[in-house]
């Protein structure tokens, strides 16, 4: 009978773990790790943007139901204050008429208020203008205007409060500036003879103020469908008229602004034409209302890459216009774009000197150049404010030095009275005026008598040290000299000369102390 194993003796002995076992088991569990930490990561990555979108998705949804209340808001606003506005507009419109009615009845009264008078202050202007308004005589309230250039300030305060006194504002305007937009309708020679831009988008922009809601303000403005209809039908017309100007690059920035202004008073924008209206605004950028236009034609997510535009094409001073009118200062800072401007106008001035086109006036060019650069960027500095960035001082050393070279260059040239000097003459006597001399033979002088002779500077009693007498200028063109040169300073006026000169009663010797260089052969009575 066998024996009976023990229950705590191996049957077989297992072997030992090796330590290469030990490493790939080590380096598994390592790997694991970092796979599940990697995945924990990513998930919770995307956790978070999941929760980030939410966050910003929710707030968009809160964001548009806001702007939808106050859209709702704003339209049942609008809608409720119709009839206001419109009671408003009749009796506005009934006490125009009622002045109007009256201003007419004193016209024919002979009233001379609104006759062509002159206007000599402030208060005149107004009722002078308001008068026209009253009477709705368009035609006689543009050509005022025209005529008071230089009130433009003033004309700018007090046109809108004219305007206001009008029956129908709109129309009057528009009829008002038919004479020159949208086709100048003057003809001959008073085409291009002045422009009236100025004028057309002074009453363009003086008509908003009236026009707008009393109630809403802006958003909504007071012009008559059949005025808003005029207005496109102009707008189409001067659109139409852009092929005979040459098109967008050759049409004046005088009719561009007028046509942009136009748009905006009457609220005819269209969402079509922006691209024009953005060609339009780059070609006319150096115009002092253009960013504020831009805008209000629907161009401020256009903006950015106008302004990019805009330096692309060395208009740096007008991009940062631009920059400040739409808050982009930080994206285009100033100050680097003001130094590139003066940069390139120095380019410019030094290509002008190089060319020989602009040979003799090349200087000239060039410095008015250089100074038109440095005024605008130091008008630039302190209009908004670049002092500490920008320092100018050295700008308007520069504008110093340049108009001290301009000044110098225009004083005149101070010729002494007594610079035409005979120089045969040892005692330094003076010349005859040179007309004189072109005129006539026979002088007739204020000057003293001359002495009565003149030493021969090859008389043989002159001392060894006095030097050689220097040849006689030909101070008479291809004509012989005088016989007698200074009868020309004797109080009585000579004769005139006829026909030969008279021989001499003495004779000289031969010049002397001429090395080899033969005399003049001048008549021996020039020495008379």
């Amino acid at each position: 009978m066998g024996s009976i194993p023990d229950p705590g003796e191996l049957s077989e002995v297992a072997p030992p773990p090796s330590f290469d076992e030990f490493q790939r088991q080590t380096s598994l569990m390592t790997s694991c790790t970092l796979l599940w930490k990697e995945l924990s990561d990513h998930f919770s990555s995307l956790e978070k943007d999941l929760v980030s979108k939410s966050e910003a998705l929710k707030l968009k949804i809160r964001t548009f139901d806001n702007h939808t209340a106050q859209s709702l808001k704003l339209l049942d606003h609008r809608e409720s204050s119709i009839e206001g506005s419109v009671q408003i507009a009749l009796r506005k419109l009934d006490n125009n008429r009622t002045a109007a009615l009256s201003a007419l009845t004193d016209s024919d009264c002979g009233d001379s208020a609104a006759g062509d008078g002159e206007v000599d202050n402030g208060e005149g202007l107004v009722l002078k203008l308001k008068s026209f308004c009253l009477r709705m005589d368009a035609v006689g309230f543009w050509m005022f205007v025209i005529g008071k250039k230089k009130e433009l300030e003033a004309l700018r305060s007090e046109m809108p409060v004219a305007l206001s006194e009008c029956v129908d504002p709109a129309k009057f305007v528009l009829e008002a500036i038919s004479e020159v937009f949208p086709v100048d309708k003057r003809g001959g020679e008073k085409v291009g003879s002045g422009d009236l831009g100025w004028a057309c988008v002074l009453v363009l922009e003086s008509l908003i103020p009236v026009v707008v809601d009393p109630v809403i303000g802006k958003s909504r403005l007071m012009v008559t469908p059949a005025v808003k209809e005029r207005a496109k039908e102009i707008a189409e017309t001067w659109k139409a008229s852009l092929e005979e100007r040459g098109g967008i690059e050759n049409v004046k920035t005088p009719d561009v602004h007028t046509f942009l202004q136009h748009l905006v008073t009457f609220g005819i924008v269209k969402k079509d034409d922006l691209d024009l209206y953005r060609k339009l605004v780059i070609g006319s950028a150096w115009r002092k209302q253009m960013p504020k236009l831009a805008l209000s034609l629907g161009l401020a997510d256009e903006m950015p890459d106008m302004i990019e535009e805009l330096i692309s094409k060395g208009q740096q001073l007008d991009a940062v216009h631009f920059t400040y009118e739409v808050g982009l200062v930080d994206k285009f800072p100033p100050v680097p774009l003001l130094k590139s401007y003066l940069k390139d106008a120095k380019k410019v001035a030094s290509s002008i000197l190089e060319d020989p086109n602009n040979a003799g006036r090349a200087a000239t060019l060039a410095a008015r150049k250089e100074q038109s650069a440095l005024r605008a960027v130091i008008k630039c500095i302190e209009e908004y404010k670049l002092e500490d960035e920008f320092p100018p001082e050295n700008l308007k050393k520069r504008l110093d030095q340049l108009e001290k070279v301009k000044t110098d260059k225009k004083k005149p040239v101070v010729v002494p009275a007594n610079k035409r000097t005979r120089a045969s003459n040892s005692n330094g006597g003076p010349m005859p005026p040179a007309k004189a001399g072109r005129l006539t033979n026979a002088y007739v002088s204020s000057f003293p008598a001359a002495p009565a002779f003149v030493r021969s500077p090859s008389h043989g009693q002159y001392p060894a040290a006095l030097p050689a007498y220097p040849s006689p200028p030909h101070m008479y063109g291809s004509r012989s000299p005088p016989a007698n040169p200074y009868a020309a300073y004797s109080p009585e006026p000579a004769p005139a000369m006829a026909g030969s000169y008279p021989a001499a009663s003495m004779n000289y010797p031969a010049y002397g102390g001429y090395g080899n260089v033969m005399a003049p052969t001048y008549q021996q009575a020039y020495y008379r």
